[in-house]
């Protein structure tokens, strides 16, 4: 059986106005732009292609590994990869008109790249630690600490970061200064460079390439070098003397001001519907932040902050990567529950994670196990712990349900009411945990008053989860 063309293209914004353009070139993947729960599609009159839904971030190393043989990508998470992997087997073929956000460098207003160059390692939050790399190490910048964080990370200067590489919208938003461009952005259709040269794809490509062409520059920015810097000593850091709390946001906000409500707590600019960067406290010398819940254990774990509300799940994910991560659960709030675990196809004729594994490997046993999952240092313990034996993990950015079973035979993923799994055909086979959200902070209590205002933090959020039975 002939393998089909398997094409790449991405969620989120780029979803709607894209399904636009591919229907008036007669590339028509019926309910692709209407942002079906489904990730993958048929292509109309076109019985030889397929269409798989990704992450806009996972598209280019799908594209590279071979596995889709174009695809459709933004071009920073495409020299996101190149200029790490400089021969990875990816050619952009075309600029598409579908706009172009650019990443820049951003921090506080009168904030100077040259003065923190000069006055010690500056310290850069970034969801592109590859793009990052090239830009500080051709601005020559002499020492710089990256934070590769989850997301968000224009929220993290000036008090966590000194700068951020961001999307240009995103710092302004967060009202930060620009200092520069790192890359001008762009929307890119890209293929593999061996199915170019060894398969005819003309079924997709001749419509794809009938796209809108873009007509503005895209690509890297190279800076000009900052002169006469050398390495200077580490800036001397002062003992904090604010206790700083971290909540999230997106769909964990609404659990966490349940949590605190029901504690008797309440934040000026953190409720339901209604979000600060910087939520005010009535209590002196308590600061609030919100922030991604991923990027939590982390930051707890660097100072940051003195206590954090994120998921149990995020925690250990932080904790299997990083063992000795000086980062503790200080109490479970029993809320936001989901199960988190192994996935597989639902036409598997398995009842357990072993006869899965048997049943793939029964012509094969040599056969290496491919997990996909957001949660990639999760994904490597549960391999190991099961004793999967060969096995690789692909990490991913989002859209994880339509990895199995084409391109990975599990998916380590978490499901509150399984419906996007049974939209997928799926099914969780082997519970890893019970997952819900609960406060963290150092595994050494601060002293004097950040101490006791910790306690008095983490037993009234006790007191009121115990009472919530």
């Amino acid at each position: 059986m002939t393998r089909p063309i398997r094409v790449a293209l991405p969620r989120g914004d780029l979803r709607e106005p894209l399904a636009e353009q591919l229907r008036a070139a007669g590339f028509v993947a019926e309910g692709y732009g209407e942002g079906s729960r489904s990730y993958r599609f048929d292509v109309e009159d076109r019985p030889t292609v397929q269409v798989r839904v990704f992450s806009d971030a996972d598209i280019p190393i799908q594209v590279a590994l071979g596995q889709y043989d174009l695809g459709i990508a933004s071009r920073t998470w495409t020299d996101e990869l190149l200029v790490r992997y400089r021969h990875e087997s990816i050619v952009p073929l075309r600029s598409l008109d579908l706009g172009s956000e650019r990443l820049v460098v951003a921090g506080a207003p009168g904030t100077s790249i040259e003065r923190l160059a000069a006055g010690g390692a500056v310290q850069v939050s970034t969801e592109y630690p590859n793009l990052a790399h090239h830009y500080l190490n051709r601005l020559r910048v002499p020492d710089y600490r990256l934070y590769d964080v989850w997301a968000q990370a224009e929220a993290w200067p000036p008090d966590d970061a000194e700068l951020a590489i961001a999307a240009a919208s995103a710092v302004e938003r967060e009202g930060l200064e620009v200092l520069g461009d790192v890359h001008r952005g762009g929307v890119w259709l890209i293929g593999n460079r061996d199915a170019l040269a060894e398969r005819d794809l003309r079924e997709a490509l001749e419509p794809l390439l009938m796209l809108p062409r873009g007509d503005g520059e895209s690509g890297l920015v190279v800076p000009p070098a900052i002169g006469g810097l050398r390495r200077a000593p580490s800036r001397a850091t002062s003992e904090r003397e604010c206790f700083r709390i971290a909540v999230p946001d997106g769909h964990a906000q609404r659990h966490t001001v349940a949590a605190l409500a029901s504690a008797g707590i309440a934040f000026d600019g953190y409720e339901e519907g209604r979000t600060m960067r910087r939520p005010l406290s009535d209590l002196d010398g308590v600061e609030v932040k919100v922030m991604r819940p991923q990027d939590m254990p982390r930051a707890v774990a660097l100072g940051r902050f003195d206590l954090a509300v994120t998921g149990r799940d995020w925690l250990e994910v932080h904790r299997t990567a990083f063992p000795a991560a000086p980062v503790v659960e200080l109490c479970d709030l029993a809320r936001s529950k989901y199960r988190l675990g192994a996935v597989v196809s639902e036409d598997l004729p398995v009842e357990s994670i072993r006869e899965a594994v048997a049943y793939w490997r029964r012509d094969d046993p040599s056969r290496p196990i491919r997990l996909a999952s957001e949660y990639a240092s999760l994904a490597d313990d549960y391999a190991r712990g099961r004793h999967l034996g060969r096995y690789r993990v692909i990490p991913i950015s989002g859209a994880s349900e339509g990895f199995v079973p084409e391109d990975a035979e599990i998916l380590i993923e978490g499901a509150e009411t399984g419906t996007t799994l049974r939209a997928n055909r799926l099914r969780m086979i082997d519970v890893i945990m019970e997952s819900t959200n609960c406060a963290i902070g150092a595994a050494e209590r601060p002293v004097g008053r950040r101490g006791e205002l910790r306690d008095e933090f983490v037993e009234r959020l006790r007191a009121a989860a115990l009472a919530a039975g």
